[in-house]
């Protein structure tokens, strides 16, 4: 991965972005497209899009979501301390201790998510998870006046950006879901600039808003641009770490390629042009069972209007939604570039009726 394209991937990950208050990674997002595409614009949710031959009938979508995992302010304590309730999946279990940033209205405001030290609970208390609504969120308020001073009911709540480079060109961050995916699919953008003779087709980087509440931004954006085809980019669960089944999740390293996958939420000819283009090219992949349509944005793809073909490409990824999610640059690049190539290798005339 060249510099430009890892300047771009560190500062997309060092975005506050939980769902629906997206718009910092996304103006991060337009404005590196900007340079690239024919075109780019937000829609009323706040998708960012970066279009490339605009013009041609055949459409061709690519969905990576840009928001992450968060909490918003529900409560102010006399003392002056936050209470929260989660935006999307969280382990309440990896909460104490955390350094979060509160998206106030005068900006972001350091804080850290506390709970009573261990020495001051019950022996029975330290066997349970503490749940979200009995931590909080310490600002180093004097007291409830004091705290309203800078922060409010209904401020998002991230962890703070906390990337950091680790050996064999992995690296831990917190939204690397799916910052990655939101990544991905501007790198094809970028890639299939420098080939844009050889394109056929029209194609649509959406960086997409709130997927971890509901697949909202994918569902909506997938309407509007009414795709022929349609491909998911999200990380998905790595089996390289101990205690992982890999009889249900399968062998998925760090390192070794993006995943495919075979499943109800797969078209079947276009997943077979993905292997056949990642062997032909000569990309590294790993392949990855569903046996239901998955939680990602390709599942609103697939289902949108009269139906879309789509697949799902998959960036491995550890320790998922929490505040230390780890990949793998390599992935990243990979992932694009396959994506790239097989949309060159596409023609209006394909029929992707299975």
């Amino acid at each position: 991965m060249n510099k430009e394209s890892k300047d771009f991937l560190v500062k997309l990950l060092s975005q506050c972005g939980p769902s629906g208050f997206e718009e910092a990674p996304q103006d991060i997002w337009v404005k590196r497209s900007r340079k690239f595409a024919d075109k780019t614009y937000k829609d009323v949710h706040g998708n960012a899009f970066a279009v490339l031959n605009p013009d041609a009938d055949f459409r061709v979508m690519l969905a990576g979501h840009c928001d992450e995992i968060g909490f918003i302010i529900t409560h102010v304590s006399k003392e002056g301390c936050l209470h929260i309730v989660p935006i999307g999946g969280i382990d309440a279990a990896v909460l104490p201790g955390s350094h979060v940033k509160v998206m106030s209205q005068k900006g972001l405001v350091d804080g850290v998510i506390g709970k009573k030290a261990i020495h001051l609970t019950h022996p029975n208390e330290r066997e349970k998870v503490i749940g979200i609504k009995d931590l909080w969120v310490d600002i180093g308020a004097k007291d409830r006046k004091d705290a309203l001073k800078i922060v409010d009911i209904g401020d998002p709540v991230t962890f703070a950006p906390n990337y950091m480079e680790l050996k064999n060109n992995c690296f831990s961050s917190k939204a690397a879901d799916n910052r990655a995916g939101s990544f991905v699919v501007a790198e094809v953008i970028k890639l299939l600039s420098e080939k844009k003779s050889r394109l056929k087709a029209s194609v649509y980087a959406v960086s997409t808003v709130q997927e971890e509440v509901g697949l909202r931004g994918a569902a909506t954006s997938a309407y509007g641009i009414n795709p022929h085809i349609g491909i998911g980019v999200d990380v998905g669960f790595a089996s390289d770490t101990p205690g992982i089944d890999k009889r249900i999740v399968g062998e998925v390293s760090l390192g070794k390629g993006p995943v495919l996958h075979a499943g109800p939420a797969i078209n079947r000819i276009l997943g077979q042009l993905f292997r056949d283009t990642a062997k032909k090219k000569k990309i590294p992949y790993q392949f990855s069972s569903l046996g239901r349509p998955d939680g990602t944005d390709t599942s609103a793809l697939q289902v949108s209007r009269q139906g879309v073909a789509t697949a799902l490409i998959s960036v491995p990824n550890r320790y998922m939604h929490t505040q230390v999610e780890t990949c793998c640059v390599d992935d990243l690049g990979h992932a694009a570039r396959l994506i790239a190539e097989t949309i060159l290798s596409m023609k209006p005339t394909m029929n992707f009726i299975p």
